[in-house]
């Protein structure tokens, strides 16, 4: 619920600071003194747009913060954004900062957020019912929610809900497809001419390596021929001087003399060793010589392969090296184009089996919808009958078009019917001529979907507009059995509605030659009498009308 609200040079404001309650709370005034200047405030500081016409003139800022007790389901919204409050979990802070120049900033528990979190945040805390809130009502979506948010099993609601977003999300996947056919047969034909291009060259990353390395071994055979003969001669050649002649000296000279120093062991093994790896080595450079041929004709026939791949890679804007890479890309992207058929085909499978889903939650929603329909629309027709319309009464029909195209809320088309005179068939609520008449069944349905709302705080502005005199009185009571259960603060000029009220706000506006200013405060019970006195009196109060207004708030239970 509001705990406080406190208002810094908005509007015709200066400061302003109210601590509020549970219960039905009253904000009354004389007319045009500003008594909607709190919701107006309230609005702005969840996320409705402003300009720099709401800075008390000769200000630079206006500031609007307020306190709420917040619910378990709005402490794990807070907490998955993050901007939960740290120092006291049950309670949030909002503030919001206008400045002359139209810029503004809004805040939850401190932390800068943008209007539209600062909406969805008060989806959470307060539901506001203005005095043109009848107007909704006249469109079938309207009518269609209200129906909804009655619903005591919301299950097959969310049920359908998830259906249609599974064929939805299918059923675009497949319009996509449709849609792209002469870009996908381009590109297609593209493809398959850049894929058997490259496929005759059997590109993979090996094989251009081997390539690689074979050019060069045939590029330089001739040198390779020489310099492995020259390390061959050094090693293993028939001469005093070659490697393995003089390991096999020094193992002549060490193991002569190996009786006199047996450290000298370790050594000749390493030269023994030494021997055997050379004899190893001298055996493979033969073995290379032997086999290692100049190819003319091979080194050609590469130079022409790599030359031809290098014009590909120039070609296509790629590297070398990068074109095995590039090629398989090239492959994936022609699987995928090819393999769009049989995706189209697995799609439109899985569209049917989503539609039929998707049908039969529809056809559990309308039932359940038909099933809500009476008892809502009798619940309705009593408040209307008790809201000065004897006799009158409301039907809810529920018509089903299984045929129609798939929406997030069902296949249902959901009227509301009503009648005001015996006698008469019942005609859509649209067709009402009469504004009073459209007012009162509004707060009729109003009253009713208001207890199903888990929000906390309820406002009603100025909803009992073209009634007064008994039908005002039941008006009282039913806000009055609202703010049993939670808070609702109701702006009014009735007496016979405020004296309902469990608190009492007036708002009072007062202006001299330089500027305007509005304060609200709390009633004592004298003021409120009086207030109430005022309410059925105008200016001149006598005391018939205050013993009047003491004989209504003594018999609502309000003083």
């Amino acid at each position: 619920m509001l705990q406080s609200i406190q208002v810094e040079n908005f509007a015709i404001v200066e400061q302003l600071k109210l601590n509020l309650n549970n219960g039905l709370i009253i904000i009354s005034g004389e007319t045009g003194s500003g008594k909607s200047i709190l919701i107006d405030a309230l609005s702005l500081v969840l996320g409705e747009r402003a300009d720099s016409s709401v800075v008390r003139p000769g200000s630079e800022t206006a500031r609007v913060s307020a306190i709420f007790t917040i619910s378990t389901a709005t402490k794990n919204w807070l907490q998955q954004q993050d901007l939960q409050n740290t120092d006291n979990e049950d309670e949030c802070f909002i503030r919001r900062v206008i400045k002359n120049n139209g810029r503004s900033r809004g805040y939850i528990n401190d932390l800068p957020v943008s209007l539209q979190t600062l909406k969805q945040l008060g989806e959470f805390l307060v539901d506001i019912h203005g005095q043109h809130a009848h107007q909704s009502l006249l469109r079938s979506d309207s009518q269609r929610q209200l129906l909804d948010d009655v619903l005591e099993d919301k299950t097959a609601l969310m049920t359908l809900q998830y259906a249609y977003q599974q064929w939805h999300d299918l059923h675009t996947e497949l319009d996509k497809l449709a849609s792209g056919v002469q870009d996908r047969d381009a590109n297609l034909t593209l493809l398959r001419y850049q894929v058997e291009e490259l496929e005759e060259f059997e590109l993979t990353e090996e094989s251009v390596i081997s390539l690689n390395e074979e050019h060069r071994r045939l590029a330089n055979a001739n040198e390779l021929l020489e310099k492995n003969q020259q390390a061959l001669n050094l090693l293993g050649a028939d001469h005093a001087n070659s490697a393995l002649s003089c390991l096999n000296q020094a193992h002549s000279y060490l193991s002569s003399v190996e009786k006199y120093d047996p450290q000298l062991s370790n050594i000749i093994s390493l030269i023994e060793a030494a021997d055997i790896q050379t004899q190893e080595a001298v055996n493979e450079l033969r073995h290379y010589v032997e086999h290692l041929h100049m190819d003319p004709e091979r080194l050609n026939w590469i130079d022409e392969r790599i030359g031809a791949l290098q014009n590909l890679a120039r070609k296509h804007k790629v590297g070398f090296i990068e074109l095995p890479q590039y090629f398989q890309r090239l492959t994936m992207q022609l699987q995928e184009l090819e393999a769009y058929k049989e995706r189209a085909r697995d799609l439109e499978i899985q569209v049917t089996e989503t539609l039929i889903n998707y049908r039969i939650a529809a056809k559990a929603l309308h039932e359940q919808r038909l099933k809500q329909a009476k008892p809502l629309a009798d619940e309705i027709t009593t408040n209307m009958q008790q809201l000065g319309l004897p006799g009158g009464y409301l039907t809810i029909e529920v018509h089903a078009n299984q045929s129609t195209t798939p929406t997030s809320v069902g296949t249902d088309k959901v009227e509301f019917l009503v009648n005001t005179n015996p006698g008469q068939l019942p005609k859509p609520l649209q067709k009402i001529v009469s504004g009073g008449e459209l007012s009162r069944i509004s707060l009729a349905i109003q009253v009713i979907t208001a207890k199903t709302t888990g929000v906390p705080t309820l406002i009603f502005d100025e909803v009992d507009v073209g009634i007064g005199g008994g039908v005002a009185e039941i008006v009282g009571q039913l806000l009055r059995q609202l703010g049993e259960q939670r808070q609702v603060i109701c702006i009014t000029h009735l007496p016979q509605v405020a004296c309902h009220g469990h608190h009492h706000l007036q708002v009072t506006k007062k202006a001299d030659t330089n500027s305007t200013h509005a304060t609200i405060k709390i009633l004592t019970k004298k003021q409120r009498l009086e207030e109430i006195a005022r309410m059925l009196g105008g200016i001149k109060i006598t005391p018939q009308t205050l013993a009047h207004a003491k004989e209504m708030l003594q018999r609502c239970a309000g003083l």
